[in-house]
């Protein structure tokens, strides 16, 4: 199974693509989409929505996870971060891929064994699992957390229906 997982935001999309055979997963390509502050809105949704369009191109994906809508004090943030998750979903609609989304604290939970892990201590443990040369950028590990996350789910994805 390959899953593309993809951590939103406006400024800095994690993304990550993981391949999983049994108990065994791959890294296949992790980083992130960086938009400057001084880009427009329009302009930032359209690289986050052509970088990751080419990554299901590339890799074809059985699935997509994304992290869940947290919330945020700043409406405007919110609203930021809500387009940019539209921007990917667009993405994985055109495709016909199925998309679950995790809440941060069962990613976290699933990665490192505790829901309140700091974003150290998920860098190091995509790092373990992946068996990566290097820690990861802080955007992308989250990224492939998000992928672990849903592989480590696998087994009870009936349970659960895509969005």
């Amino acid at each position: 199974m390959v899953v593309i997982g993809v951590d939103t935001s406006l400024r800095s999309t994690g993304f990550g693509v993981i391949e999983t055979a049994g108990n065994r997963i791959v890294a296949l390509e992790a980083g992130r989409v960086r938009n400057a502050s001084d880009l427009p809105l329009t302009q930032c949704l359209v690289a986050i929505h052509e970088k990751i369009s080419s990554l299901i191109a590339l890799h074809r994906p059985d699935v997509m996870a994304v992290e869940g809508v947290i919330y945020a004090k700043n409406a405007n943030t919110m609203l930021a971060l809500g387009q940019a998750r539209g921007a990917v979903l667009l993405a994985a609609a055109e495709n016909k891929l199925p998309v679950y989304d995790y809440e941060p604290r069962r990613v976290k939970m699933s990665v490192c064994g505790n829901g309140l892990a700091e974003k150290e201590q998920v860098q190091r443990m995509v790092k373990t699992l992946l068996s990566l040369d290097k820690l990861p950028q802080n955007d992308a590990a989250d990224a492939l957390a998000i992928a672990i996350c849903h592989a480590h789910s696998n087994l009870r994805l009936l349970q659960k229906a895509p969005l």
